[in-house]
């Protein structure tokens, strides 16, 4: 089966393809609003302080990703996000009224309340596609989804950045309150049977925590969440080097631009053959071979050579997703559905929180140990979590084939 033929399978079918359209329209408008708002901060105060805060408050959301997965099975996936695409549609449509430092409050508002959406968006997505999706295609959804991710990321930026040039913050805002109107029509013409949720049982605490617990009591899914959790720490801190790379390269610090666009080339041409990659290696093999190539590609960066250098970002590019690609998978796999929302925002949160604390951790070490040093031993921290994940007992894939929850019956 051709990666191309696998492709087509996923966007004839009707609901894959919807809901491919729709992530492709919704993070077409995110990434355009992830450079600008910075931009736009920085115009209006000239502090670079806050126009970090943006970031910061997208993100600050994700830490809540149990309780804010909780929604995502409260309620029925295709009508939350549709309400989640018209509230954010709405609410984007204000940030028009900002123009001085003294609306800045109500950016960062809104921002905040982007990145709390973006976490119920992503959990009620994920679990919809499971359901509305064709299982067989599960793994090369998502890779397809990497992809657009990826190249939304190349192409997304430059669009928001001409369009704040001629328009301002504004103008950007307008874009993406179109881009999450669209996205609502698109999921509006999704064909796919939802049950009313049964009413919650328990505490609230306990009903939080129950994706958690499935995660860590999982034999499968533990393992890897926890591999992805160390593989984004590490990111983070290989992120936060990228300038010194730089600068040892001799370049100018916008040929980290350069770096980052061979990086998201890497992570496209990843998304198309993550399917077919599954299939052959499955979920924990994928992960601990993109593990194992991650930490080869971030060690040799410490070689100051043009040529190496975007052999590694290529690489780096390739390797991350294929970690996050096979750990969604598995969580899409190997949850039953009424838990799905609150399994997979708890997995988000524990893969990506980590880049955070990775992000500070390696703007405090670049100065002392220097941009030679922190890649090596980086690189050696990754390739142990590779053989310990390639390690994990085979037989834990055997007890998960027979575990009821593995079933998905959506």
């Amino acid at each position: 089966m051709t990666t191309t033929w696998t492709a087509a399978r996923v966007v004839r079918d009707r609901n894959a393809g919807l809901c491919l359209a729709g992530a492709v329209v919704s993070g077409f408008g995110t990434s355009a609003l992830w450079l600008v708002s910075g931009v736009w901060v920085k115009d209006l105060t000239g502090s670079d302080g806050l126009a970090a805060l943006c970031m910061l408050a997208m993100w600050a959301p994700t830490l809540a990703g149990p309780l804010l997965g909780a929604l995502a099975d409260r309620f029925r996936r295709r009508p939350l996000l549709i309400a989640a695409s018209l509230l954010m549609a709405v609410l984007l449509l204000t940030l028009c009224t900002v123009g001085s430092p003294r609306g800045l409050w109500l950016l960062y508002a809104v921002l905040f309340v982007y990145g709390a959406a973006g976490v119920v968006h992503d959990a009620a997505e994920s679990a919809l596609v499971a359901g509305a999706v064709d299982r067989s295609l599960l793994g090369d959804f998502n890779g397809l989804r990497t992809t657009a991710d990826e190249g939304m990321k190349l192409l997304a930026p430059l669009a928001g950045a001409g369009l704040y040039a001629a328009c301002g913050g504004a103008g950007v805002a307008v874009l993406d309150a179109v881009t999450f109107l669209l996205a609502a029509v698109v999921y509006a013409f999704l064909r796919v049977r939802e049950d009313r949720p049964a009413p919650p049982a328990g505490g609230r605490r306990g009903r939080t925590a129950e994706g958690a617990r499935h995660l860590w009591a999982h034999p499968v899914l533990r393992p890897l969440v926890l591999a992805g959790g160390v593989t984004m720490l590490c990111a983070g801190v290989n992120g936060a080097l990228v300038h010194a790379v730089v600068d040892g390269l001799g370049r100018s610090p916008a040929y980290a631009g350069v770096l980052y666009a061979v990086q998201g080339a890497g992570s496209v041409v990843l998304g198309l053959f993550s399917g077919p990659a599954l299939r052959r290696f499955g979920e924990r093999r994928l992960a601990a071979y993109g593990i194992a190539v991650l930490s080869v590609a971030v060690a040799l960066r410490a070689v100051p050579h043009d040529a190496v250098a975007w052999g590694c970002s290529a690489a780096i590019g390739a390797g991350l997703p294929a970690v996050l690609i096979a750990a969604l998978t598995a969580v899409q796999h190997r949850t039953p559905a009424p838990l799905l929302g609150r399994a997979t925002a708890t997995a988000r949160t524990l893969t990506f929180a980590p880049n955070v604390l990775g992000l500070a951790v390696g703007a405090a070490l670049v100065e002392p140990l220097g941009h030679r040093v922190v890649p090596v031993v980086l690189g050696a921290a990754l390739a142990a979590t590779a053989v310990a994940l390639s390690q994990s007992s085979a037989s834990a894939e055997r007890t998960a084939s027979r575990s009821p929850s593995d079933a998905n019956p959506a």
